[in-house]
C-alpha cells in the first residue's frame, strides 16, 4: 500500500504497513534531509540512500536506521568514505580520502583506524602498519618523501621501542626510542661503511647494496596480511539507489600496491634463522641518547658479522617478550609458573569473598596458612592443568589479603596480572642468591624465589611490618602482597612472595642502582655494563639535588624506615634507585648532527660554547606545578599510596610533575621525584674514547629499600669477624644492624645531599 504520510512538518511518500513506512519510501525531513530507500516497520533498513542538510550524502546498507552495513558517505568538505559501517560508526575494512587529499586504507573500530591498514599523507610519506585508537600502533613502517625510513615499534602515533631508522644516504641506525625521541643506547652504521655481498636466509639469496638497510621477515608477513584482508573486500555487492531505479554496483577498493613495494626498494632482510656472509669490516658509532639529545658515543671498527649479531640484537630488545610457556615448555621453571598461577588463583578467589575484618594474632605465624592438593586431573575444588601434581600453601592469607586492600588492589586485576593467559616472564637474577624472579605481563608485580630462611624471617617479622605499612602510607620498604610455597611430588619445595614493581612506569628507566653505603665489592665490571644492568654503589657518579620539602620528606621516612629494620635486627638491604633522564631544552642544540662521525671527536673543553654554556640556566625539562587530582591518574600504582606530596617551591603546596611533550604525574614518596642530576666525576672506558655534552641533567627519580629479609644471625657475624681481619671493618657490608643503618642514611644524605 503506498501514501503519503505528513507529520509535524515531515513528509513521507511510499509504502506503508497500518500508518508507518515499511517497504520503498521517501521521507523528508522539515529541516531539508532527505532518505529515500528501503523500510522496515518505521526504520530505515535495506538500501537507500540519505542526503542531509549540511550537503553530506551516504549511499549504501542501513539498519534499524543506522548506518550499517556497507556504504559510501561523502562530506562537504570534500572527504569520502568507501567501506564497512555499524551503527552509524566506521566499523571493518575501509577506504578514506581526507579533505586535503590523505588516504587512509584499512581496518576501522568504532570510527577511527585500529588493526592494519595504510596511511598516505598528500605530502608523499607513508605508514603501512597496526593502529590502535586512532594512532600508529604496534609494529609499522613509516617512509618519508625524503627517503627516509623507519621501521620498527610505535605507541600512540610515536616511534616508541625498538626499530631501525635508515636514512636516505644509506645509513642506518639500530636503537630505542621513547616518545617519538632517540632514547638509550643503540647502533649508527655510515653510509658506505660496508661492501656489496650476499646473505643467505634460508633457501633465498639477497642481495645486500650499499643504501640498504635491515628490515625483518615479520613485517612482511604483516604486509602481506594487509594485502589479503583487503583484497578480500576490493570487490564487494552493494544495492544503492541510483536515479529512482534499483541497480546492483560493485564498488572497488583496489590499490596500486606498486607504491608500498617502492617502500622496501634496495631493503634487504634480518631473519634469526639466515647466515651472514660479510666481507669487509665496518664502522660502528655506539651512541647514547637522552630524550633526544646524544650525550656518548663511540666509534668502533667491526667485522661483519659481529655487525650482525649487534643489529640483531637492537632490533629484538623492544620486542614483546615471549611468555614462559613458551620459553621454558618442559623445564621445571615452566612448570613453576604454572602452579604458581592455579594457586594464587585459588587463593584470591577463596579469600576475596570473605568480609573484611582486622587482623588478628592467630592471622600470623606459619600455621595460618591454606593448604591444597593441585591434582593433574583435577578435583572437586581445582581445576584440570596442564602442570605436574603439587601441594598448595599461602600463608597468612587474611594479612596479605588486608596489604592489598591498604594499596588499594582490586583482587580481579591482581589475579589477571599475574594469572592471566599472557603470563609471567622469567628473568635472570641480578643478585647472588640464585633465586628465580618472574614479572607479571604489565609489569606492576615482581615474583621472586625465597630460601627457607628468608621466609622464616618474613613471617617473623610480619606483624611490624603490618603495623608499620598500616601507620606510614608512603613507606619506602618493599610492598609484599603474598607469600606462597610449592611442594612437588618428590618434596622438592619452593617459597614465592609477590612484590610491587618499583620501576612499574610509563617512563623509561636509564639507569638502575643498588645502594647499601659500602664500598668493599661495590662495583661493577665495565664490559658487562649493559642499558638493564643494576650498578652499585662505586659506580655512582651522581648526587642529586631536589625541592626542600620533597628532600625533607624522603629523609624523614628513610629514618623511620631504617629504624624499623634496625629493630628487626635485618641488614643487607639497599637503595633500588632508578633514573630517568630529561633533555633540558636549552641542551638540545647541542645535539649532534649525524656526519658528526666523518670530524674528529672534540672534548667538551675543545668546544667553547659548550665549555662556556651557562649550566646555571634554570632546568626546563621538568616542572613542578600544583596538583590538580582532575589532571592527573590519581590511583596509586602497586608500589605507593597516600596523597600527592608538598614542595617548598610552590609554597608548600601538593605538586605534579609536568614533563613538556610527555604528560602530568602525580609526585608521591619514591614515584615520579624531580631532581637535578650533577655529574661528579667522568669516567674513560679503556680503549675507546668518550665524549659527554653536558654535566647537569634532569632526571625523574623512582626508589625504594628492597632486599629486607637477611636477619643478622651468627652465620652472619662469622662472616662480618673473617671480612674484618682483611678488610677495613667500615667497608664491608656486613655488619651489625645499628651500625648498618647508620651507615647507609648517611650515605644517602651524600647522593641526596642539602642544598645551602
Amino acid at each position: 500500500m503506498t501514501m503519503e504520510i505528513v507529520l509535524d512538518g515531515d513528509v513521507y511518500f511510499g509504502d506503508v504497513k497500518g500508518m508507518i513506512p515499511h517497504g520503498k519510501g521517501k521521507y523528508t525531513w522539515s529541516n531539508g534531509t532527505v532518505y529515500e530507500g528501503c523500510w522496515e516497520e518505521g526504520k530505515m533498513t535495506g538500501d537507500g540512500r540519505i542526503t542531509w542538510s549540511s550537503g553530506a550524502s551516504y549511499e549504501g546498507d542501513f539498519s534499524g536506521g543506522y548506518l550499517d552495513g556497507f556504504g559510501k558517505l561523502k562530506n562537504p568538505d570534500g572527504s569520502i568514505y568507501i567501506g564497512s559501517w555499524r551503527v552509524n560508526k566506521k566499523h571493518g575494512l575501509g577506504r578514506k580520502q581526507y579533505s586535503n587529499s590523505d588516504i587512509y586504507d584499512g581496518s576501522w573500530k568504532e570510527g577511527v583506524h585500529e588493526g592494519n591498514g595504510k596511511y598516505a599523507w598528500c605530502n608523499g610519506n607513508m605508514y603501512i602498519g597496526n593502529w590502535k585508537g586512532g594512532s600508529m600502533c604496534g609494529r609499522g613502517v613509516m617512509k618519508w618523501l625524503n627517503g627516509d625510513l623507519f621501521d620498527g615499534h610505535w605507541f600512540n602515533g610515536y616511534r616508541q621501542g625498538s626499530g631501525v631508522y635508515r636514512f636516505s644516504d644509506g645509513s642506518y641506525y639500530f636503537g630505542m626510542w621513547t616518545k617519538g625521541l632517540k632514547d638509550g643506547q643503540g647502533m649508527f652504521y655510515p653510509a658506505g661503511s660496508r661492501s656489496q655481498s650476499s646473505r643467505r636466509l634460508g633457501k633465498k639469496k639477497v642481495l645486500i647494496s650499499p643504501n640498504s638497510s635491515f628490515r625483518s621477515e615479520r613485517f612482511k608477513d604483516t604486509k602481506r596480511s594487509i594485502g589479503r584482508s583487503l583484497s578480500d573486500k576490493i570487490s564487494v555487492n552493494g544495492i544503492f539507489r541510483d536515479s529512482g531505479r534499483i541497480s546492483s554496483k560493485r564498488v572497488s577498493l583496489e590499490e596500486d600496491w606498486s607504491t608500498v613495494d617502492s617502500a622496501y626498494d634496495n631493503t634487504d632482510i634480518l631473519s634469526d634463522e639466515g647466515e651472514s656472509e660479510v666481507d669487509e669490516i665496518s664502522v660502528v658509532c655506539e651512541r647514547e641518547y637522552i630524550q633526544g639529545v646524544l650525550i656518548k658515543e663511540m666509534t668502533k671498527n667491526h667485522a661483519g658479522s659481529s655487525n650482525k649479531r649487534e643489529q640483531r640484537k637492537f632490533h629484538m630488545k623492544g620486542r614483546k617478550k615471549k611468555s614462559s610457556a613458551d620459553i621454558f615448555e618442559g623445564h621445571k621453571s615452566y612448570y613453576l609458573m604454572l602452579n604458581l598461577q592455579l594457586g594464587i588463583r585459588y587463593t584470591v578467589g577463596k579469600i576475596t569473598p570473605v568480609p573484611l575484618r582486622e587482623v588478628r594474632h592467630s592471622d600470623f605465624g606459619e600455621r595460618a596458612r591454606l593448604r591444597m592438593y593441585f591434582s593433574k586431573k583435577g578435583s572437586q575444588l581445582t581445576p584440570p592443568h596442564s602442570s605436574v601434581d603439587f601441594y598448595w600453601k599461602d600463608y597468612c592469607p587474611m594479612v596479605f589479603r588486608n596489604l592489598r586492600e591498604m594499596f588499594k588492589l582490586d583482587a580481579a586485576d591482581y589475579m589477571m596480572s599475574i594469572c592471566g593467559d599472557d603470563g609471567l616472564r622469567e628473568l635472570s637474577s641480578p643478585g647472588k642468591s640464585g633465586s628465580l624472579f618472574y614479572l607479571s605481563h604489565d609489569d606492576k608485580f615482581v615474583i621472586k624465589t625465597l630460601r627457607t630462611s628468608e621466609l622464616k624471617v618474613l613471617l617473623k617479622m610480619l606483624p611490624s611490618y603490618y603495623n608499620h605499612v598500616q601507620a606510614h602510607d608512603n613507606t619506602l620498604i618493599t610492598k609484599f602482597y603474598g607469600l606462597h610455597e610449592i611442594t612437588l611430588r618428590g618434596g622438592k619445595k619452593v617459597q614465592f612472595v609477590v612484590m610491587g614493581n618499583m620501576f612499574y612506569t610509563e617512563l623509561r628507566i636509564h639507569r638502575r642502582y643498588d645502594l647499601k653505603g659500602s664500598c668493599q665489592g661495590r662495583s661493577t665490571n665495565k664490559d658487562a655494563i649493559e642499558e638493564g644492568t643494576t650498578l652499585k654503589d662505586l659506580d655512582l657518579a651522581y648526587d642529586f639535588h631536589m625541592d626542600k620539602s620533597l628532600r625533607d620528606a624522603l629523609f624523614k621516612q628513610i629514618y623511620l624506615d631504617c629504624k624499623f629494620l634496625e629493630s628487626q635486627k635485618v641488614i643487607d638491604y639497599s637503595l633500588l634507585l632508578g633514573l630517568h633522564f630529561r633533555a633540558p631544552e636549552h641542551l638540545k642544540a647541542h645535539l649532534v648532527p649525524p656526519d658528526a662521525f666523518h670530524r674528529p671527536q672534540k672534548t667538551p673543553g675543545d668546544d667553547s660554547s659548550t665549555s662556556h654554556m651557562d649550566l646555571s640556566i634554570p632546568p626546563k625539562g621538568l616542572l613542578l606545578v600544583t596538583h590538580e587530582p582532575s589532571s592527573v591518574n590519581t590511583a596509586p600504582g602497586p608500589h605507593s599510596r597516600g596523597s600527592a606530596m608538598r614542595a617548598y617551591s610552590v609554597g608548600d603546596k601538593e605538586v605534579d610533575l609536568l614533563l613538556p611533550g610527555t604528560g602530568r604525574l602525580r609526585v608521591q614518596l619514591g614515584v615520579n621525584m624531580p631532581a637535578q642530576a650533577n655529574h661528579k666525576v667522568s669516567q674513560d672506558i679503556s680503549g675507546s674514547s668518550e665524549a659527554e655534552l653536558f654535566e647537569v641533567y634532569d632526571v625523574v627519580i623512582y626508589l625504594g629499600i628492597i632486599d629486607i629479609l637477611q636477619e643478622y644471625n651468627m652465620r652472619k657475624k662469622i662472616e662480618h669477624a673473617y671480612k674484618s681481619v682483611r678488610h677495613d671493618p667500615m667497608s664491608i657490608s656486613v655488619a651489625d644492624p645499628k651500625f648498618y643503618s647508620k651507615r647507609f642514611f648517611s650515605f644517602l644524605e651524600k647522593v641526596f645531599p642539602a642544598d645551602i
